[in-house]
């Protein structure tokens, strides 16, 4: 995933399955950047931001498209 930031538009696009993989996958990365900040050894503080708000981002267009679903 590296230094990008993603796209909104681009995330509701995907599936809700997709979405789920990619949610998973950030979470794993996550925790492996949380373990280097505490370590000391986390080179991009800015990184571990952005995941978060990756994490946060997807989080949000899931629950749109589930609560769209309802609908």
């Amino acid at each position: 995933m590296g230094k990008f930031k993603m796209r909104t538009k681009d995330l509701r696009g995907m599936s809700v399955e997709e979405l789920e993989k990619t949610l998973r996958e950030l979470r794993i990365k996550l925790m492996g950047l949380r373990y280097k900040a505490k370590v000391g050894l986390l080179e991009n503080p800015g990184e571990l931001r952005e995941a978060r708000r990756n994490v946060a981002r997807i989080l949000t267009v899931l629950r749109e498209k589930r609560e769209g679903e309802k609908a």
